[in-house]
């Protein structure tokens, strides 16, 4: 389990940040980089051209077994035993209230093998509840965190940086779907190391995450940067990493997600396979969490004052729900968030009141995401 008073674990990249000029924040108990030199041009670069980010505070989780997809099925609220190897998938940790424990990526690595990426903030969390399911189930579940980099090249120009990068191969790199894996090698000096290679993000983006031995995360993320700059390639920090994933309307534990919400309260009704004959929370989540449960929507406002989390959204003078998340679109140019609302005033077009500081900013509830990239 972690120590709350410990200090900040520190990613296997550390050294490289503070060679940038990173500035740093906790997050998840881990020292991140929050911005290398500017929020938007960060985000921009990510829209534009590319960003790579330092995502090593993600845990990383082997299933294993020959039991592992059944098993996996019963702990986890989709079909994983239906995933293809080479692919991945989206899911959720429930608790037995329906309530969300945390939310995950799934890969297949083999008939008998996943590997499922969880939040930093919820590693001990994930572990706990992964280690107690598997009873009655020929598995075993092995924490890879510690030895494991994870490196995200996000953006228009993302297959591009790969492709150039000297040392690094990776086959078809333009074939390979998106939620799918393939297996590349990186030359690391006279080492030659293994890379899982993800098209996977949490941007909005084309991009990719690299899976590597945190021993041989600096010259990759240095060879990387080498070849990306003429192509546009920045370091960006957690704070472009929050917009970009606010435009495109990707839930944040802790904001969006939580054990107090349901799957169906977030959107995420349909990644909850109920036709299975038994997963953790599966009452709970048949119950459903009740006519006047609060639902997740977007609202947008004009002008230039964000609604920040924990702002309420008003209806006259009734207190109609709160904001999870909001910020000033660095894309769209005008403010957005995400709020959990009475159902009652959910329905896109509704037109509510943003409680910024005691004044009232017109919002209207919009479909998400707010941002698309084009196909």
């Amino acid at each position: 389990m972690s120590d709350s008073t410990a200090a900040p674990r520190l990613s296997p990249l550390h050294e490289q940040h503070v060679a940038l000029g990173a500035a740093f924040t906790d997050f998840g108990g881990w020292q991140m980089p929050v911005r290398y030199t500017s929020d938007l041009a960060e985000h921009h670069a990510v829209r534009t051209a590319a960003g790579i980010f330092d995502i090593s505070h993600m845990a990383e989780i082997a299933v294993m077994g020959e039991g592992a997809g059944a098993y996996l099925d019963e702990a986890l609220a989709g079909r994983l035993s239906a995933l293809a190897v080479g692919k991945a998938k989206y899911s959720l940790v429930l608790d037995e209230h329906g309530g969300i424990v945390d939310d995950l990526i799934v890969y297949r690595m083999t008939d008998h093998e996943f590997l499922v990426v969880a939040n930093a903030s919820n590693r001990d969390a994930v572990v706990t509840a992964l280690t107690a399911r598997t009873a009655d189930h020929a598995v075993a579940i092995d924490d890879r965190t510690d030895a494991t980099a994870l490196i995200a090249v996000q953006g228009p120009a993302a297959r591009a940086v790969l492709e150039a990068t000297p040392g690094f191969v990776a086959p078809e790199l333009d074939e390979l779907k998106y939620y799918a894996w393939t297996t590349g090698t990186f030359a690391d000096g006279e080492t030659s190391v293994e890379v899982l290679v993800a098209r996977t993000g949490y941007t909005g983006e084309d991009g990719f995450e690299l899976y590597l031995d945190h021993h041989h995360a600096a010259a990759l993320w240095q060879a990387l940067l080498a070849v990306g700059e003429p192509l546009g390639l920045q370091p960006c920090g957690l704070a472009a990493r929050d917009t970009l994933r606010l435009e495109a309307g990707m839930p944040l534990y802790g904001h969006e997600l939580g054990t107090s919400i349901q799957p169906v309260q977030a959107g995420l009704g349909k990644v909850v396979v109920t036709a299975k004959e038994s997963f953790v929370g599966k009452s709970a989540i048949e119950a459903g969490p009740g006519d006047d449960a609060h639902v997740l929507v977007g609202l947008a406002a004009e002008g230039k004052r964000a609604a920040r989390a924990g702002y309420a959204v008003m209806s006259g003078d009734e207190k109609v729900g709160e904001i999870t998340s909001g910020a000033l679109s660095p894309t769209l140019g005008h403010p957005i968030a995400m709020a959990f609302v009475h159902p009652a005033h959910a329905a896109v077009g509704t037109t509510l009141d943003l409680d910024v500081r005691g004044s009232r900013i017109p919002a209207t509830v919009v479909s998400l995401p707010f941002y698309k990239r084009e196909a």
